[in-house]
């Protein structure tokens, strides 16, 4: 079990720039930044490239001595931020077909009529995501794939607690009806 006061030491030696504690922020973050992205994105090689931004632009914020409260939130903020930017460069393109094979990691012991099952309710969970206004589609994204908390998540919406809570509960709400309806 993880250590709050790890984290806190974590944080206090990134923000004096030492470059073996941000490497371990890095490989800490870096898959979840990647799915997060990845999600907004429905591109792999848009989603390494916007990762890969994400941590050089948060290793520049570092460096410039801009206060971060909460480095977990910040990066997610951070990430969050470029993928607004690059839709608004790229003016709204046409999504990309997700590519199955990262999505469906299903371990080989299991048997076909399981897989099966398996890959049945994952497209209609993503066909369900597809469906979503952005915002129900980010907050379940941050909630349960990157497992975030109420509070960090409010801190890269922007939003309070509460807000954060009525979001996901209709969120989910809504993802619930659109699979139902399949």
């Amino acid at each position: 079990m993880k250590s709050p006061f790890s984290d806190k030491i974590l944080f206090l030696k990134i923000t004096k720039l030492d470059p073996e504690a941000y490497g371990q922020f890095y490989d800490l973050y870096i898959e979840k930044i990647y799915r997060f992205i990845f999600f907004k994105v429905n591109s792999t090689t848009d989603a390494q490239d916007l990762t890969s931004e994400t941590f050089l632009k948060l290793w520049q914020c570092l460096k410039e001595g801009k206060e971060i409260k909460n480095l977990n939130s910040f990066v997610y903020t951070i990430a969050r931020n470029l993928v607004i930017d690059f839709y608004r460069r790229n003016a709204r393109r046409e999504q990309e077909t997700i590519d199955q094979e990262e999505l469906n990691k299903i371990p080989d012991e299991t048997d076909f009529l399981q897989k099966q099952d398996v890959d049945a309710q994952l497209q209609g969970v993503l066909g369900g995501l597809d469906k979503l206004k952005d915002e129900y589609r980010e907050v379940i994204v941050l909630r349960f794939l990157n497992e975030l908390s109420i509070s960090e998540i409010s801190g890269v919406l922007g939003k309070s607690g509460g807000s954060v809570r009525v979001l996901l509960h209709r969120a989910m709400k809504t993802l619930k009806e659109s699979i139902n309806e399949q």
